[in-house]
């Protein structure tokens, strides 16, 4: 298993296994995986990120985009993991959010956050083993449009790394 970064040549790969997290219904409020065009448009190009087999098959992908244009939260992102079914339980997750970390530190971010499910229980611990902590509950933040959750109301738990070494 490798690291790679996140090309248009993965996006199919990427976009199955967003489609995948998607259907669980308690990864994204999303409904469907953004366009190519989009996602390319709106993640940050150094904080993409694919981990693949010997055979350059897609296991998992992670990245990144700014919060605000704002100059004061140059550092500071917003970050998605996802890891394809087949794939969840061989370190993959955690093989990805190190490798983010680390180009994030490069980078000069000092804060990477996320909102989270609460039943994501596999993200949350995820997330807690390397490095991050639970900010606070949003409640009732956002109404599902799709699948069997559509029209329910979700809470998000945020959660947030910050750098021991940058922004110090």
């Amino acid at each position: 298993m490798a690291v790679e970064a996140l090309t248009t040549a993965h996006w199919a790969g990427v976009e199955r296994i967003y489609a995948e997290g998607i259907a669980t219904g308690h990864a994204t409020f999303e409904a469907e995986p953004p366009t190519w065009a989009h996602f390319d448009a709106v993640k940050l190009p150094d904080q993409r990120l694919v981990a693949v087999d010997a055979d350059a098959r897609v296991l998992g992908w992670a990245a990144a985009s700014a919060v605000s244009d704002r100059c004061v939260y140059a550092g500071v992102v917003e970050h998605s993991v996802y890891v394809a079914r087949a794939a969840q339980g061989h370190g993959v997750g955690r093989l990805l959010l190190d490798a983010l970390i680390a180009s994030t530190e490069a980078a000069g971010i000092w804060t990477i956050q996320s909102g989270v499910f609460p039943e994501n229980g596999a993200s949350l611990a995820l997330h807690r083993s390397a490095g991050f902590r639970e900010v606070g509950l949003r409640e009732r933040v956002g109404r599902m449009s799709h699948g069997p959750l559509a029209g329910q109301w979700r809470d998000v738990v945020l959660i947030e790394r910050r750098s021991p070494v940058v922004g110090t």
